[in-house]
């Protein structure tokens, strides 16, 4: 299996030629309730069907101990969600992953639904699922400024002061742009990168299913890692490959 590669196929023709226990962490946003066409030519269709032999193999390949983060959100249909996210993520936990931490992803801007006599408030949120693979070890980003830093208790039960930072709440907020990248809906690089610091060591081995322009790969790459990319569409395997032109070990 060559590493440090996107491959022009299908996820599972790639997870294929995996072996068993191989990659310490996947960071992905899947085609989620077709709400966007990205790619016409190759004709895919997303469905809860199509998933479930995905999530299986992603499972299979997840070496013990290794993370699973799944970006995704929910399409509304005739006036209701359709609770794919939470299937999805339900799905998981039958293959073996457990469900370490339901995260969100605060976008800057908020989708507003359609008719000035909406029943529902803009969507502004992601959910991003950290699925783990048994008990996994976390490099948490300790950047949320702390009240009461420098404190003591009066009692002297404390032997060292409350320190300046703790690790960061769960809701990330972000803000959404394509910078220059063809592709209807990257994810933010400091998405991808902090999922990366959070969830992974140098050298290790990451993986996207859903590569798009390659978010994923680049800060990998940035953040010395390596990875795997698989991409259906060959008009996003050669943007994203030409992303990561610069930055590749090879």
């Amino acid at each position: 299996m060559e590493i440090n590669k996107i491959y022009n196929e299908d996820c599972l023709s790639t997870m294929a030629k995996i072996p068993n226990d191989f990659i310490a962490l996947t960071v992905t946003s899947p085609p989620y309730d077709n709400l966007r066409t990205y790619d016409k030519k190759s004709g895919f269709k997303w469905n809860f069907e199509i998933f479930k032999p995905i999530a299986e193999e992603i499972y299979r390949v997840t070496k013990e101990g290794g993370v699973v983060v799944w970006v995704v959100g929910d399409a509304t249909i005739k006036g209701s969600e359709t609770g794919t996210s939470f299937k999805q993520a339900l799905y998981f936990k039958e293959c073996g992953f457990n469900l370490h931490d339901t995260m969100i992803y605060e976008k800057n801007s908020s989708t507003y639904p359609a008719g000035k006599k909406s029943s529902r408030y803009s969507q502004i949120f992601e959910y991003m699922f950290v699925f783990s693979k048994g008990k996994t070890k976390c490099n948490l980003i300790i950047d949320k400024p702390n009240k009461w830093k420098g404190f003591k208790d009066f009692s002297g039960k404390l032997k060292n002061p409350v320190l300046d930072f703790s690790p960061r709440n769960n809701i990330w907020k972000y803000t959404t742009s394509f910078n220059g990248v063809k592709h209807p809906a990257p994810f933010p690089e400091k998405l991808a990168n902090d999922h990366i610091l959070s969830w992974s060591n140098e050298n290790d081995l990451v993986y996207d299913p859903f590569m798009g322009s390659g978010t994923t790969a680049k800060m990998a790459l940035l953040n010395n890692r390596n990875f795997i990319g698989s991409e259906i569409s060959s008009e996003y395997c050669e943007i994203a490959k030409e992303r990561i032109k610069e930055f590749d070990k090879k």
